[in-house]
């Protein structure tokens, strides 16, 4: 007997529990596939980001953080990009761009839980109704049943709770190995994201510095000027 056959045995629950563990498939291939686009050295990057903007040059930076395309990438250029306000803003914009960054890879997480913990009790519901179909046919033949029948109806009704932890148990699994990802991505971004405030802060506070020794020239000049 074949693994289809199994199948078909179990019944039309199999049938929905087949389709809980391809939405589980299609949902942990996507997320691997997007947590892998994520992989990038926060520390390097943060190096890289710094020694641009110490020579002031923040569309340089700018034009880092667009041709990298990482979720730490566009955080950075959320701050930079309010660079010309106060640091309250950059701080701002980043943490709302890092928000809906973790928001994107935690999309589908939840749905994933739910497939883990709804394919096992599709599966004892499966069990269920077939034992009760199972102990139906006792009842209508008043108890005189051929044993080897009614053993068959209870191994078949059973099949959609293997078929059911068969599909639970992985999915469990694999969603809390990327939960675990995002986790571990979200500590290395919050990590970079506070380097980035305190260069962010270090560059408004020169910049700030240089407006002000521009503006005291300025002002001295047009003094000399009036007194002459």
């Amino acid at each position: 007997m074949t693994v289809f056959d199994l199948f078909l045995k179990g019944g039309i629950i199999m049938w929905i529990i087949l389709a809980a563990s391809l939405l589980a498939v299609a949902l942990i291939i996507q997320k691997l596939i997007t947590l892998s686009r994520v992989k990038v050295d926060g520390g390097k990057f943060i190096l890289q980001i710094r020694s641009v903007m110490s020579k002031g040059d923040i569309a340089a930076a700018l034009t880092m953080c667009s041709e990298a395309t990482t979720p730490l990438s566009n955080i950075l250029r959320a701050g930079l990009l309010k660079m010309k306000g106060t640091h309250q803003d950059v701080k701002d914009a980043v943490e709302a761009a890092a928000r809906m960054e973790v928001f994107k890879l935690e999309r589908g997480l939840g749905l994933l839980a739910s497939v883990a913990g709804i394919a096992p009790l599709l599966g004892f519901l499966g069990t269920v109704t077939g034992m009760i179909s199972a102990f139906r046919v006792i009842e209508v033949n008043e108890g005189v049943v051929n044993p080897q029948l009614l053993a068959s109806g209870i191994w078949e009704a059973l099949l959609t709770t293997a078929f059911g932890l068969i599909v639970g148990i992985p999915a469990y699994f694999m969603y809390n190995y990327l939960v675990n990802r995002v986790s571990h991505f979200v500590a290395e971004t919050e990590s970079s994201c506070n380097d980035f405030l305190d260069i962010a802060q270090g560059e408004q506070r020169k910049a700030l510095a240089a407006a002000k020794k521009a503006q005291a020239a300025r002002q001295q000049t047009q003094t000399r000027s009036a007194q002459s």
